[in-house]
């Protein structure tokens, strides 16, 4: 079966709303200790982008998250595949997500982070999916919100494929 992409946001618009994004976090952040959190792979293009226009010095660490369920669907069992290398102790905390969907991934965050001391844990997202969402959460600094469509591009994939696309798209199709 093929796929077809419908253009949803351009490369310009992503960039010009990480400009927006970034001054908010900026003016929010200030010169508080902060840790910027990238969740592997999706938002490895948004945070690269968002990061390097950052008004403000922060730390740089990664994660990523397996879920444990069968096929399509998912226990909701979060467990690290790779976790963060430094300490985010007395720290602030941006978790930055390509999309957050159900919210499972950001609450299991927030409640491990938590745990380890962050000060304060906030949530960047390029997509704020609302459709499937099954944790009652905000996303601090959002991208942009969107109801439904499969999401692909700029970080996002559907089988590992179309990560590489510069803007974001909803594949149909699927």
């Amino acid at each position: 079966m093929s796929h077809s992409l419908k253009e949803v946001f351009s490369s310009k618009e992503i960039e010009a709303r990480i400009k927006e994004i970034v001054k908010d976090i900026s003016k929010t952040y200030g010169d508080q200790p902060l840790v910027c959190v990238c969740v592997l792979k999706g938002a490895y293009l948004f945070f690269a982008d968002l990061t390097r226009n950052l008004e403000v010095e922060a730390e740089i660490d990664f994660v990523r998250l397996s879920s444990y369920g069968s096929g399509t669907s998912t226990t909701g069992k979060m467990v690290f595949s790779k976790d963060l290398e430094g300490s985010i102790d007395n720290k602030h905390v941006l978790i930055v997500e390509d999309i957050v969907d159900t919210g499972n991934s950001i609450d299991f965050l927030k409640n491990v982070f938590s745990m380890r001391g962050a000060l304060s844990i906030k949530t960047c997202a390029l997509i704020d999916k609302q459709e499937r969402r099954e944790i009652d959460l905000d996303v601090d600094f959002p991208g942009f919100v969107v109801e439904s469509g499969f999401l692909v591009g700029y970080g996002m994939d559907y089988a590992e494929k179309y990560r590489y696309l510069n803007a974001v798209y909803e594949l149909e199709n699927v």
